[in-house]
């Protein structure tokens, strides 16, 4: 397409220059006709071509030659009988600004051209409550699009309020004025402003330069007797205005011609336009239809008819025609016909719009599945409908899922598409907007406000000072429907279940301890989200307390299936001297359950809570306490009860530190680095000793995850340092006992390798009891070789002798079995065989 030029003198010029290099042009083609191929299309050499070809062939290149100048050369004429107007703005570099810094997107045109026709509806609609005459003889408010591959453009159509000859070019010659912005000028100033508008008329219609190389706009105002047209060109400075040549075709309202540039023809696909219509106008309140063309085979007419006939019935000659010589009745002649019908787009109802009272939870399900799409299975957990007001006013609907959405099932939270979609009068902005923390993204729902700006990319807006307000109020609302999910009551028993009787028709009353204990509805969604909870506590610090009301935990008293407990379930339990919440990470219940760790904890009855979830230690790393309770790492050292008396426990804690001292000198020597240090325990209840980790170091648990992360950089597994704990004694064990009377009193004298040996096994059992791995495996599988020979009472370990077994006798070979000649297993025919069970 050429660029249009702003007066006919230069595009004459241009034309004349065109025109003298024909010659040339034409000598390209028949250059590139000598090739054997060109694109896709094969070519015949000259020299295999006769004299009459070679002349057709070069009259058709003349002809095509001609056409594409005349195209390209056929100065631009404006509408007949228009006036030509100057922008107020300079149009450079305001398209400059469209193009680079409103919109990234080229899709954006048709959001703001159905904005614009959906304001211009409202507006009629609103004016015809108190006046009606003003539908006239156009009372369907609706909006239709029509393409037309072969001009080339893009129609779209709307029967709303229209605008007259000062209105095109008040509206839509100065960049961001517009009617909107007067219309809600007026409603202000009136008595009933109950309706609002969208958009900037002047900057949003320019984004049709996006994709267009001339628009052309037709519309019809009530108070304009003449239907007017105005008309510009990419890049001009000036714009005709003028009586439609056309008439009056519209009878009331807007229609906008797109002129589509070369690049944008993707525009003239239906199912792009369909896909475009749907995203934008989903759930705009009138109608938005989008013209299909069809091509379908039909009967050709045909104005012949049989005169023989007709011959036979002037005469009135009755004549019997038996069957056989009657003729079979020819099939009719077929032919194409394109038809063209209108398909409403926008189908889904707005229920965000309407009272949330006359809404049933069917149509709040069936809302739903549109706005999930497909994304998470089942239904929705629950949902909240609400009407924010304030200094930013919106409206919403979010919903909760019942299952976890598929990208996060995987833990990949890059896949996660963000589950909100922002509309403007039900004009959908964005669907990619990070309404949501990524905690929350398996939140969906739909956010409508009438105080964003329509015509602002999105990066720009997703920056704003609205939308931040606006995702503080969905956060604020998001925890608050989960906590009432929470708080919600154990539903009844279910009456439904036929009751069971026995041989003589008694009904059988089953125990309480055959019945299935009921699940809380929020114990069976908290299973599949917990995680995400989790998670909001590390990121989202201004919102930490509410979650951690949330989050349920299994603990030594609620470690069932479905038993969990709250952090304030657990407060509330707390023994009259506890301190602390006591917690313990590990893999599994079961490996929780069993530790040494908890020897002391379930000998005073204090419950623990099991972390066995991954994200736990980042957890507790960052929250660290809760309503001012701190917790506290129970395979950490730093565990004290208070139950007991504390003058008591230091005076004894002093002396077995004074007379074990030998040994853990000793022993600290003896393993080096293998630990930070050796202490007598105040907290072990039944095991010798055990290894903990240091109080700001990481845990056992901790270390297992680092270790074990996949996409670590630089360091390999087998060199990674292994962490160094705290080896405790228990000073009440007798193995513990014994190696300090096998410790030599001088301190000097060297004891026995059977006692470095007892010390190190003591030191492996330690270890793994306190979820460390062995540091040597070597070294530990020769120490447990020492103990296995000790114990079956072997003196040495050398291999006996191999053993050489006497050769066996040959058998002889299995007869094989033969079958009757004659016998064919095809033959035998199961059916004729008498088989009686």
């Amino acid at each position: 397409t050429s660029p249009p030029y702003a007066t006919a003198q230069e595009a004459t010029t241009k034309a004349t220059m065109v025109r003298y290099s024909a010659a040339a042009f034409l000598a390209a083609i028949c250059m590139l006709s000598s090739n054997n191929s060109f694109g896709n299309v094969g070519l015949v050499r000259a020299a295999d071509m006769t004299e009459a070809e070679k002349a057709a062939e070069t009259a058709a290149a003349n002809a095509a030659a001609e056409e594409m100048i005349e195209a390209i050369s056929t100065p631009y004429s404006p509408p007949e009988g228009s006036s030509a107007f100057e922008y107020e703005a300079e149009v450079n570099k305001m398209l400059d600004i469209v193009i680079n810094s409103l919109y990234t997107n080229k899709d954006i045109f048709l959001r703001e051209l159905i904005s614009n026709a959906s304001d211009a509806l409202d507006k009629i609609r609103f004016l015809s409550v108190t006046k009606p005459e003003l539908l006239g003889d156009t009372p369907n408010l609706e909006m239709k699009i029509e393409y037309d591959p072969d001009a080339k453009t893009l129609t779209i159509r709307d029967t709303g309020l229209g605008m007259t000859k000062d209105d095109l070019i008040n509206n839509l010659g100065t960049v961001a004025r517009s009617g909107t912005t007067n219309f809600m000028k007026a409603l202000k100033e009136s008595e009933t402003n109950d309706i609002s508008q969208i958009g900037m008329f002047g900057v949003g219609f320019y984004s049709t330069f996006l994709v267009a190389d001339r628009v052309s706009v037709a519309s019809k105002h009530n108070d304009d007797d003449t239907q007017h047209v105005w008309e510009s060109l990419n890049g001009e400075s000036s714009f005709h205005v003028g009586p439609d040549p056309r008439g009056n075709t519209l009878g009331r309202g807007t229609e906008i011609t797109l002129h589509l540039k070369e690049d944008a023809e993707e525009y003239l696909s239906p199912y792009k336009l369909k896909e475009m219509i749907r995203h934008y106008s989903e759930f705009v309140t009138h109608p938005v239809s989008l013209r299909q063309i069809k091509t379908i085979q039909v009967p050709k007419e045909t104005d012949e008819f049989d005169e023989e006939e007709e011959e036979k019935k002037e005469d009135g000659d009755d004549i019997e025609v038996s069957e056989e010589d009657e003729q079979e009745e020819k099939e009719p002649e077929m032919e194409e016909v394109t038809t063209y019908e209108y398909e409403q787009i926008n189908t889904d109802p707005a229920i965000w719009a309407r009272d949330k009272d006359g809404i049933t939870d069917e149509e709040y399900q069936e809302f739903w599945k549109v706005v999930s799409k497909g994304d998470s299975a089942g239904d929705a957990e629950d949902w909240t409908h609400f009407n924010a007001e304030g200094n930013i006013n919106f409206k919403s609907i979010l919903y909760v899922p019942s299952e976890v959405p598929f990208a996060l099932q995987q833990g990949n939270l890059e896949m996660m598409k963000p589950g909100l979609r922002l509309y403007v009068r039900k004009v959908l902005i964005s669907d990619e907007f990070d309404l949501m923390p990524r905690y929350l993204n398996f939140i969906k729902g739909v956010v409508d406000s009438d105080d964003l700006p329509l015509n602002v990319n999105r990066e720009t807006l997703q920056e704003s000072k609205i939308v931040k307000i606006i995702k503080k109020k969905l956060v604020r609302k998001a925890l608050e429907l989960i906590r009432k999910m929470s708080q919600q009551e154990m539903p009844a028993d279910d009456e439904t279940d036929e009751a069971e009787v026995d041989s003589d028709g008694n009904v059988i009353v089953k125990d309480d301890a055959d019945k299935k204990p009921k699940v809380h509805p929020y114990i069976t969604w908290y299973k599949k989200f917990g995680l995400s909870l989790k998670m909001g506590c590390i990121d989202d610090s201004a919102n930490k307390d509410k979650l951690q009301k949330l989050l349920r935990f299994k603990s030594s008293k609620a470690s069932g299936e479905d038993e969990f407990t709250s952090l304030q379930e657990y407060v509330d339990r707390m023994k009259e001297w506890q301190k602390e919440i006591y917690v313990f990470p590990g893999e599994s219940i079961k490996q929780l359950s069993e530790s040494s760790f908890m020897d002391a904890f379930n000998d005073r009855d204090v419950e623990v809570l099991y972390l066995t979830d991954s994200i736990d230690e980042y957890f507790i790393g960052n929250v660290r306490e809760f309503n001012g309770v701190k917790f506290r790492d129970i395979t950490k050292e730093g565990v004290k009860f208070s139950d007991e008396d504390e003058d008591l426990s230091k005076r004894r804690n002093k002396v077995y530190a004074d007379k074990f001292k030998p040994l853990t000198k000793y022993l600290k020597k003896l393993f080096g680095s293998d630990v930070s240090r050796v202490a007598i325990s105040k907290r072990l209840g039944r095991a010798p000793a055990i290894v903990s980790s240091s109080e700001y170091g990481s845990s056992a648990n901790m270390d297992r995850i680092m270790r074990a992360q996949a996409f670590a950089h630089g360091v390999s597994p087998s060199e990674n340092m292994m962490p160094t704990g705290i080896l405790e004694l228990n000073p009440r064990h007798p193995f513990v006992i014994k190696l300090l009377e096998s410790i030599p009193d001088d301190g000097e004298t060297e004891p026995p390798q059977s006692v470095k040996d007892n010390a190190w096994i003591l030191l492996d059992m330690a270890t793994m009891s306190g979820g460390f791995p062995i540091r040597d495996p070597k070294k530990f599988a020769a120490r447990m070789t020492g103990v296995l020979k000790a114990g079956l009472d072997i003196e040495s370990l050398t291999l006996a002798d191999e053993i050489d077994p006497p050769a066996e006798e040959d058998l002889p070979d299995e007869p094989e079995f033969e079958m009757p000649d004659g016998f064919n297993m095809e033959d035998l025919n199961l059916d004729d065989l008498d088989i009686n069970m």
